[in-house]
């Protein structure tokens, strides 16, 4: 848990087709949704690209991420969440918005990503919990499992004294921090052989 965390009740979609529409925030072990001001700054880098995207939201939580990204014109998004409780009540979600475009896959990201075949993403959102330390293997396993088109975007969220070491032929975009979390935006360059 960290002071970023918002509570139940208070987290919305900021803008789009659903602006202004609340998500429910269940009291979850390690559940710190990403907070309003972080997406408002990575939706505005992310703003030229989003329209018609496919979308990864791995730890998906309360889905905050791919939700919004799906309100502002992304074609699709897949919402990966291990917890049942968290899971059921993202499907809600959707079911309630109305929103067709969105799949909730209940299941652990790492072995998800494992799987041989799977679409391919144009934007993936990546943030674990905070105490379980996944965002190295994870972004190796985006990397190297086939999961990213040529020139995905990678958004990753951390601690701010976590050191991330993304594979080589992703460049950082735009960066930024708000309290103690830090969040980073990759592009991956399909002219480079990853390492």
């Amino acid at each position: 848990m960290h002071g970023s965390r918002q509570a139940p009740g208070r987290l919305r979609i900021i803008a789009g087709r659903l602006r202004g529409s609340k998500l429910s925030v269940p009291d979850a072990p390690g559940l710190r949704p990403t907070p309003e001001r972080v997406r408002e700054t990575l939706f505005n880098w992310l703003a030229p690209t989003i329209e018609g995207a496919h979308c990864l939201d791995l730890y998906a939580g309360t889905g905050a991420l791919g939700l919004e990204a799906l309100s502002r014109g992304a074609a699709h998004c897949v919402f990966v969440e291990r917890d049942p409780a968290l899971a059921r009540a993202l499907a809600d979600t959707l079911a309630r918005l109305k929103v067709d475009t969105g799949q909730v896959v209940r299941g652990d990201a790492l072995a998800w990503l494992a799987q041989a075949e799977g679409a391919r993403f144009d934007l993936v959102f990546v943030d674990p919990p905070f105490g379980a330390g996944a965002w190295q293997a994870a972004l190796h396993a985006l990397e190297h499992g086939g999961r990213l088109k040529p020139a995905a975007w990678i958004h990753v969220e951390a601690p701010a004294e976590q050191n991330l070491t993304p594979p080589p032929n992703w460049h950082l975009h735009r960066e930024g921090r708000a309290g103690s979390v830090q969040h980073r935006l990759y592009r991956r360059d399909p002219a480079a052989a990853p390492a």
